[in-house]
């Protein structure tokens, strides 16, 4: 079976597309649905449950505010897939910055902001963390839909080796130079394991006792290091 990981985009075939679309949607989905076939937008994996048909992925299409941000579910055969791809570097999003989403009329917002934010990427790629940005923002950049709103977060994809590294990028994050957008997104560790930056900070500080830990087949609260595997280093 093919390494999936989370926030992991999906190309499809054209034959993927016309399966996909061969199904029973109802109206809003079958349209929302058209137009990533139309364009060939990407897909996302999501959490593999239990009874997925063998040699199938399960994949999710977040549609953006003009269908109402719903989430469309499915899952296609591998041979479907035409290639895997990633979000957006965090660098790749600063032009979303330069228009306010946080007030009805879009304005222009401080050069500061996204100053600021390109030096957090900056900073955050000499550490390892190889940031990408998913959610709204990473939508938004793929796609060129409206998926932006008033409360927006910045959702980032960080990689980290081991419990010291993910302080270290955690840190760089609590210390951003501006407050809103808000960031938000993970820390994920090199088996695929993955946990909210800002729970980690409270759980390092000792403020709860376990910490919510996603999988790409489930997610589970941790207390302990040992979920950090081998190359824990605390």
């Amino acid at each position: 079976m093919l390494a999936l990981r989370r926030h992991q985009l999906v190309r499809l075939t054209e034959t993927g597309w016309a399966a996909v679309q061969s199904l029973p949607w109802d109206e809003p989905a079958r349209a929302c649905l058209a137009q990533w076939a139309t364009h060939r937008l990407p897909l996302v994996v999501t959490q593999q449950r239990a009874g997925l048909p063998p040699s199938h992925v399960a994949l999710g299409l977040p549609a953006p505010l003009q269908w109402r941000r719903r989430r469309i579910a499915l899952h296609v055969p591998l041979s479907s897939v035409l290639y895997f791809d990633d979000f957006p570097t965090a660098a790749a999003v600063a032009a979303l910055l330069s228009i306010s989403v946080l007030t009805s009329v879009p304005t222009r917002v401080p050069t500061s902001i996204r100053d600021g934010w390109l030096s957090l990427a900056a900073a955050l790629t000499e550490l390892g963390a190889a940031p990408r940005v998913y959610g709204s923002f990473g939508w938004q950049q793929l796609t060129g839909l409206p998926y932006l709103h008033a409360d927006s977060d910045l959702d980032l994809h960080l990689s980290v080796s081991d419990a010291r590294a993910a302080d270290v990028v955690a840190d760089a994050l609590s210390r951003a130079p501006f407050a809103k957008p808000r960031l938000d997104g993970e820390l994920v560790f090199f088996d695929g394991s993955a946990v909210a930056w800002r729970e980690w900070c409270q759980w390092r500080a000792g403020r709860v006792e376990k910490i919510l830990v996603k999988r790409l087949t489930g997610v589970a609260m941790e207390a302990g290091t040992a979920w950090l595997g081998e190359r824990q280093t605390c």
